[in-house]
């Protein structure tokens, strides 16, 4: 915080008695539609810095991208928070960030700041894209519940699974990149293929998926769906009544490492005061905040994660992943093969 103090200070100097030295700054932060961090989060920055931030939570990760990529060079904000590695590609593609490398950068590990050429994003958080289920749905039927991707497509679990669209989701993308990790380009197809006749449902968003079909969640009637690693705890903290144990569960086998950034939007008429937020986004104070708002992991190694959130959650000690370039160079082609396979 000290830092950012100084900071501020140099930057009031640089402005002299121009307009931007007596006006006070306002920084729009664009993100996603689960963006929800504590009450009153950013009131030490702005203590800090006499900067102000607004949010403006403008739907799914995939959304996001594509407004920003549409308006890229004029953007709509000024820092966009929640591009994940499965749509970097797309976001570097369309040149919709600034370049800036942070101070606080050291704290985070390396395998999280893989695939970012010129510092045009800075990582924020991690977390498992995975299948979740409801436990009690298959206790009451005393059916066994799946333990991998190729458990999904038999029989016994026909109409249980509920995915997010790759073309309009970011978790729904993961998923799709979980399965050709897992199946190769000559299997995921036909896999997607064995879903659909399945009964598999294809909805918008993780929002739609967990909160209105998914059974664990808000009494929808399907009782598996694409989450993440980390929602069994949220479920245990946010119980009415209170519990403690967590009444979803975790398919390790199908968890793809996502990683989270954010990144000054190109354009903004306020890159010194961005600077600052990024730098504020990856201090201890804001990544200390993830864990019980997020329920993702700080990127900043050296914050202690509590341990309500690590009694719960899933982290498996090899997700699958996928290499930044491959995504860049395939994306569109595997969307466009998805869409004439799953949507056709």
């Amino acid at each position: 915080m000290k830092r950012l103090m100084v900071a501020a200070l140099l930057l009031l100097a640089a402005c002299g008695d121009g307009e931007s030295a007596n006006e006070p700054v306002t920084l729009t932060l664009i993100a996603h539609e689960s963006f929800t961090p504590s009450e009153g989060i950013f009131d030490p920055f702005t203590k800090a810095t006499g900067i102000t931030v607004e949010v403006i939570n403008a739907g799914d990760a995939g959304e996001i991208v594509t407004k920003a990529a549409l308006t890229s060079g004029n953007p709509e904000g000024d820092v966009l928070w929640g591009v994940d590695n499965a749509l970097l590609s797309r976001a570097l593609e369309a040149n919709v960030f600034e370049s800036y490398e942070a101070n606080g950068l050291a704290a985070i590990p390396d395998d999280l700041r893989a695939g970012i050429p010129n510092f045009e994003v800075t990582p924020v958080d991690s977390g498992d894209v995975c299948i979740n289920y409801d436990i009690a749905w298959y206790d009451e039927r005393g059916i066994e519940p799946p333990s991998s991707f190729a458990d999904l497509i038999d029989n016994t679990y026909a109409g249980h699974l509920v995915v997010q669209s790759p073309l309009t989701s970011s978790p729904g993308l993961a998923f799709m990149l979980a399965t050709i990790a897992t199946f190769g380009e000559a299997g995921w197809l036909d896999y997607w293929s064995a879903l659909r006749a399945n009964d598999v449902l294809v909805v918008d968003g993780w929002t739609e998926a967990y909160y209105n079909e998914f059974s664990g969640s808000q009494g929808g009637s399907r009782p598996l769906v694409v989450s993440y690693g980390s929602s069994p705890p949220a479920e245990v903290l946010f119980a009415d009544p209170p519990r403690d144990d967590a009444p979803t569960a975790v398919i390790v086998d199908t968890c793809f490492r996502q990683v989270e950034y954010a990144g000054i939007l190109r354009g903004t008429p306020h890159p010194a005061e961005a600077r600052l937020l990024i730098e504020y986004l990856i201090g201890e104070t804001f990544q200390a905040d993830l864990p019980l708002t997020q329920f993702v992991y700080p990127a900043n190694v050296d914050v202690l994660l509590p341990e309500s959130f690590t009694t719960y959650s899933a982290r498996p000690a090899t997700p699958l992943t996928m290499q930044p370039d491959r995504i860049a160079t395939n994306r569109v082609m595997w969307l466009d093969a998805w869409t004439a396979a799953v949507l056709k």
